[in-house]
């Protein structure tokens, strides 16, 4: 299994995302499935976790970030697993309105367009930060029940 909880619910909020922002009929109906199939695979996911079907040590997938961490400071991810999912649906929404200009990148100001590639930057740390935070909740919650 190369997905993890934080994963899961990563893809869920930017599926949720496409669907806020899409009129299309069509897309629509298959969004609303592929949001209906993530709801499922977390649901199972949790379940295996619990009956020890899943290690825990492949509850996490270490992403073995490298940046510079001065000058680059993001938003503590803390709280229960509602929280950080919050935190990351969050965190997924603007960085899909910082994405939109980037579509468009000519037309942002010379003056601007190194703060918005800073600001990608950072909401991508901080949104692995919560694919990691989530992980490792389930990871401390499982552990016990499976030692």
């Amino acid at each position: 299994m190369a997905e993890t909880l934080g994963m899961l619910c990563d893809k869920l909020t930017i599926v949720q995302l496409k669907q806020f922002h899409t009129e299309d009929e069509n897309r629509l109906a298959s969004l609303v499935g592929q949001s209906l199939q993530l709801q499922q695979e977390i649901d199972e996911y949790i379940a295996d976790a619990i009956e020890g079907k899943i290690l825990p040590e492949r509850m996490s997938f270490a992403a073995n970030k490298v940046f510079k961490k001065e000058g680059n400071i993001v938003e503590a991810v803390k709280g229960n697993f509602g929280e950080v999912f919050l935190q990351l649906a969050n965190v997924n929404c603007k960085l899909w309105h910082e994405q939109e200009k980037v579509y468009e990148f000519e037309k942002v100001p010379i003056e601007e367009k190194d703060k918005v590639v800073k600001q990608l930057a950072l909401l991508n740390l901080e949104r692995n930060n919560c694919i990691d935070a989530l992980n490792e909740k389930l990871i401390l919650l499982i552990k016990p029940k499976n030692n």
